[in-house]
């Protein structure tokens, strides 16, 4: 009994120190991505900056039924910020430490490759609620007033997280740095203007709409915007390809990523 007991005891321990670990990388996470300029200009200034410009500058062209440019440019923000953190910060920060050595460094330590992969899942949801709070907070300053079932939105925001994050992992685990951080920068712009962010997909020539309707950004935009006004209808089809994208990009990382 005391052999068991002990067992039990130091089995309590270890788990509470693996805890106490995962704590404190996180918090070296979020402490890290802060710290880096580009992180905050991409994450945070970009998004505000366009949400702020484009609806006091009313240049945008508006899909039907949409009268004020903010009411369409906040979902779509949110989708940007989503993009931004989970997939091009988190593909150019874990490109560089797998370059430089530091993934193989970390992954032989007590933290372990687990928990390591699980603070960098906390702390790009942990600055994810952060910009969802900021843009949200400009948004109705300039007017914004949502109006639909939220709590879809934020299902839609876990899935488009998943979806980007396994696309950020994807390039760093496989690519070299540097031409991770090209190809990253690349799809935030292509996925910008083709993600229904800015442009209403609506608007987009046939083949394009159509290129755009089975992107992760499109999906997320639209289950967005439909999400925040009750008098948009609900697309299952946007649903689905939101939900393939959030299974089949992590699945796809998880198989080709190479530590070091």
């Amino acid at each position: 009994m005391t052999t068991v007991a002990g067992t039990t005891a130091a089995g309590g321990e270890g788990g509470r120190s693996g805890v106490r670990i995962w704590r404190a990388q996180t918090a070296a996470e979020i402490r890290s991505t802060l710290r880096r300029g580009d992180a905050v200009l991409l994450n945070l200034a970009i998004p505000v900056g366009i949400l702020v410009f484009f609806s006091l500058v009313k240049v945008l062209p508006l899909p039907s039924g949409v009268s004020r440019p903010v009411d369409f440019l906040a979902p779509g923000v949110l989708a940007l910020a989503v993009m931004s953190s989970a997939m091009v910060s988190v593909a150019i920060a874990t490109g560089f430490e797998r370059q430089y050595g530091v993934l193989k460094r970390l992954g032989s330590t007590p933290l372990g490759r687990p928990k390591l992969l699980a603070a960098k899942i906390a702390a790009t949801a942990t600055v994810e609620v952060f910009q969802v709070i900021v843009l949200s907070a400009v948004a109705v300053a300039l007017g914004w007033r949502p109006n639909g079932p939220l709590g879809l939105a934020a299902v839609a925001l876990l899935a488009g997280t998943s979806a980007f994050t396994g696309m950020g992992l994807l390039m760093a685990g496989s690519l070299r740095a540097e031409v991770t951080l090209a190809l990253a920068n690349g799809l935030y712009l292509a996925l910008l203007l083709l993600g229904g962010m800015i442009f209403p997909i609506s608007n987009l020539p046939t083949v394009l709409r159509y290129v755009a309707e089975s992107l992760p950004s499109g999906a997320l935009s639209q289950v967005l915007h439909s999400s925040v006004n009750a008098a948009a209808s609900q697309s299952w089809g946007e649903w689905l390809v939101l939900v393939c994208w959030a299974v089949i990009a992590p699945v796809a990382a998880a198989r080709t990523f190479r530590w070091e």
